[in-house]
């Protein structure tokens, strides 16, 4: 028996099993990587939509964006950012920036629909990024009790409980979200504009912003259980409103009746 173990052939690797090891490991890794990020890839829009979009951006963004997206001393690269960003950057108003300060503000929008998608179609084309989202995600006829619940835990310390927004650091600020269209908030949650932080599908799955979307749409088409809202500015101010104008109305009738004995 061990004469025929020691006369065995040792098994020979094959030359090209290194190399297919490598390559399976890579392409396991990559779509792993993907998956788990979850990075839409925006569909490249047609050559002439594109290009269409290069001229607008070379006329309108270069100057601080760089000819090619890459960035330059007035803005960031743009490489990677997705068609999602430059809808809700340029969709909002909010570029082409204007003036200097702490934070862009929102302002009337400056280019068609039309330009916007080209203009996005164009710096989708520099490399993948988030994508518009589907109509399906829009709707808001989600679960707004589970999008109530998901925006507490992750929006309402800056955008406040009920989306009134609220005041940051370094006269920085949280907008409020009501008369945000759906489209812009999804795109503001995959793309994280300026102080936001990036909430992608690994961390809230489509569904999660769906029904973040309808919560939202929720608060702004219902009145306040409350009755007067006192600019949903939260307990702490509620309080002292209460407190100073009850107190204040006890102390006149105090008076008064006092001032009536006499």
């Amino acid at each position: 028996m061990e004469k025929k173990l020691s006369s065995a052939k040792p098994m020979r690797r094959r030359p090209w099993a290194a190399g297919l090891v490598v390559f399976l490991g890579l392409v396991l890794s990559g779509g792993g990587y993907a998956t788990a990020t979850n990075i839409v890839q925006a569909e490249a829009g047609s050559p002439v939509q594109v290009e269409e979009g290069r001229k607008l951006f070379l006329a309108n963004c270069a100057s601080c964006h760089g000819t090619n997206g890459e960035g330059a001393i007035g803005g960031p690269s743009l490489i990677g950012v997705g068609a999602a960003s430059v809808d809700f950057q340029v969709g909002t108003g909010r570029m082409p920036g204007q003036g200097s300060g702490p934070q862009l503000r929102a302002k009337p929008v400056q280019f068609t629909q039309e330009q916007i998608s080209a203009m996005a179609a164009y710096v989708a084309s520099l490399a993948p990024g988030p994508a518009i989202p589907d109509e399906e995600y829009l709707r808001g006829d989600g679960d707004a009790t589970h999008g109530g619940e998901l925006f507490r835990i992750n929006c309402a310390m800056c955008h406040n409980a009920v989306g009134a927004g609220g005041a940051l650091t370094e006269g920085k600020f949280a907008p409020a979200l009501a008369g945000s269209t759906p489209k812009h908030t999804y795109e503001a949650m995959v793309t994280g504009p300026q102080n936001m932080p990036v909430f992608n599908d690994a961390n809230l799955t489509p569904e999660d912003k769906k029904d973040i979307i309808t919560y939202l749409k929720y608060i702004e088409d219902n009145d306040s259980v409350a009755g007067f809202e006192l600019g949903s500015i939260g307990p702490v101010a509620e309080g002292l409103f209460t407190w100073i104008f009850g107190l204040g109305f006890i102390i006149a009738i105090t008076v008064w009746l006092g001032a009536k004995s006499n």
